[in-house]
């Protein structure tokens, strides 16, 4: 008998009561007792949002493929995978659960300056498409948002997505040399299966290696797997000879890695090899390096960063109303006089005004003092790497101002540097009341 038989207490009782008494226990020091009490995850299928989303913003312009792609049928793709994206976002979050983000809220405001703008139409009934187009793209990210509490769950979907793309890449690569290097680019390499150009392609690159150094150091990859990944994108990294993607990861990896150097021993030794290969990389190899990064210009087209300053000289010369430079010329495909503009700065500025680019110079205040202001660890290190990375990338590329894999690294930063969401309060078991006998009761 196991009953507590001092107090009268029947033996099924008693068990019922050390059970109820213990998960009153649990409840209280938030020890979980069953399936019931754990937290749920974040849904699988959040993965598959996260690659829709990936798959808009690879744009539909770029180099010829081996088997032609009609234009139209790339938009309709990308845009498909904008609206399914969001359409299957609203159904893990059909109760609209969403957490407060200063990011996603700077975007929701980007919209403002970029429909007054393209109501005008001075860039056409296509001004109004990319409106709805980013308005899709922010919504997701609002219903995305549930699941943002600072954990690696995001990275991990970031590299595989985009490591996927770049093995497109290499089997374009693989089919057809000529067609993944066309003299048009200067031998650089292109999608030759899907329309991308160098800097897409140096840009996916270097973000994924990037991202898959820290999750080495931080011990949450192993060794293996991420030299499958390291290797192959730093190589073709390498011929695309983007020098903005390189740059950017070189930076961004000396800026996330230095913030782990007081409280990680990996980091140290990974930082103090890094710099050691680097002094004799630059000594050993100083010719073929210079030669890799003047990409067979001259000294004039690379000050002049090919072509690039004479586009926003004109920009900025051209006459422009209050209004226009207020809320910008309305959201267009990031061309000025048939010419790319190629400056994220320039770019919100043509297109959204003044107000558009207060707002996104308002995102990388916000997320960098939120990285600043965290405590060391991982995550945060993955944050100040993707934005140091977009930081230095908004030079010489566009895409702040509109849906782009630029926005997206900055979503997954505001992933990263979100505070976990308190546990649910479990609610405390009912304690039944303690049989008394009638002979105890009469003894009263």
């Amino acid at each position: 008998m196991t009953g507590d038989l001092r107090r009268g207490t029947p033996p099924g009782e008693a068990d019922a009561t050390g059970r109820a008494d213990a998960a009153g226990r649990a409840a209280t020091t938030g020890t979980r007792t069953g399936a019931e009490a754990r937290p749920p995850g974040t849904p699988k299928l959040v993965g598959v949002v996260w690659g829709l989303l990936i798959l808009n913003t690879l744009g539909s312009a770029g180099a010829k493929t081996i088997v032609p792609l009609p234009r139209s049928l790339i938009q309709l793709v990308t845009m498909g995978a904008l609206v399914a994206a969001f359409t299957l976002a609203l159904a893990l979050n059909l109760r609209l659960r969403i957490r407060a983000s200063a990011f996603v809220l700077l975007l929701t405001l980007l919209l403002v300056p970029s429909l007054i703008s393209s109501l005008q139409l001075e860039s056409g009934l296509g001004a109004l498409f990319r409106c709805t187009r980013l308005a899709l793209f922010v919504g997701t990210l609002w219903l995305l948002s549930r699941w943002w509490d600072g954990n690696l769950t995001f990275v991990r979907h970031h590299i595989r997505m985009y490591f996927a793309v770049l093995g497109s890449v290499a089997a374009g690569l693989a089919v057809s040399p000529g067609a993944a290097m066309p003299e048009l680019y200067g031998g650089r390499l292109v999608g030759a299966l899907w329309p991308l150009t160098p800097p897409q392609i140096g840009q996916y690159a270097a973000v994924i290696v990037g991202l898959t150094v820290l999750l080495v150091l931080g011990r949450k990859a192993d060794r293996t797997s991420a030299t499958v990944i390291i290797v192959p994108s730093l190589v073709l990294l390498a011929l695309t000879h983007t020098r903005t993607a390189t740059i950017g990861m070189l930076i961004g990896l000396v800026l996330a890695i230095g913030s782990l150097v007081l409280t990680s021993a990996a980091a140290r030794r990974f930082f103090t090899w890094a710099v050691l290969v680097a002094v004799v990389a630059a000594v050993g190899f100083a010719p073929a390096l210079r030669a890799w990064f003047l990409r067979g210009q001259s000294q004039e087209n690379l000050t002049s960063l090919t072509g690039r300053a004479k586009v926003w000289d004109a920009l900025l010369a051209a006459p422009r109303t209050n209004g226009e430079k207020l809320f910008g010329m309305g959201l267009g495909d990031k061309s000025f006089g048939g010419l790319p503009i190629d400056n994220s700065w320039l770019a919100v500025y043509h297109e959204q005004g003044w107000i558009g680019v207060t707002l996104v110079a308002a995102v990388f205040v916000v997320l960098g003092g939120v990285a600043l202001l965290r405590p060391p660890s991982l995550p945060r290190a993955c944050a100040i790497f993707l934005i140091s990375y977009c930081a230095i990338a908004s030079y010489t590329e566009a895409g702040l101002g509109d849906a782009s894999p630029y926005l997206l690294h900055l979503a997954l930063a505001a992933s990263l540097l979100a505070v976990p969401a308190p546990p649910a309060a479990q609610p405390k078991p009912a304690v039944p009341r303690r049989h008394v006998p009638r002979w105890a009761r009469d003894a009263r």
